[in-house]
């Protein structure tokens, strides 16, 4: 469990830097988004706001693991979203495979998120299913 709460952790703050770099209007990332077509005016928004936002909630998510999972999902989407983006301009720059990067490792933090439908291993305090079955093992 420590491995997925650092991993996590660099992955929101990644998505942090970014996000704020964007809110900013960095210099440094003004021609990439030129090069792939992409309005000045969306760093702001949908950019900068919806990285931060995915930040913020991977972080929450350590503590509220539906949280985790629907930041990292937004991620997920948002960088799919990118990618195709720099594809359809023909764009294979450096912030084409910065796309790429982030996209794995938001796809790696929803991996590593707690989902309701996996089974868990059964310990000590498990909760035993009540039915039938149960009444005979008495």
């Amino acid at each position: 469990m420590h491995t997925v709460r650092v991993a996590v952790t660099l992955t929101a703050a990644a998505n942090a830097f970014s996000g704020i770099a964007a809110l900013l209007h960095w210099k440094a990332i003004l021609p990439g988004m030129a090069k792939a077509d992409v309005p000045e005016t969306w760093l702001t928004f949908p950019i900068g706001t919806l990285k931060t936002a995915g930040a913020a909630g991977l972080l929450a998510g350590l503590w509220v693991p539906w949280m985790g999972t629907a930041a990292a999902s937004g991620l997920v989407l948002f960088f799919v979203c990118a990618v195709y983006t720099h594809i359809r301009a023909s764009d294979f720059g450096a912030q084409f495979w910065l796309a790429i990067g982030f996209l794995a490792l938001a796809a790696a933090s929803l991996r590593s998120a707690p989902a309701p439908w996996r089974k868990r291993p059964a310990g000590r305090w498990a909760r035993r299913p009540e039915g039938p079955e149960s009444e005979a093992r008495k």
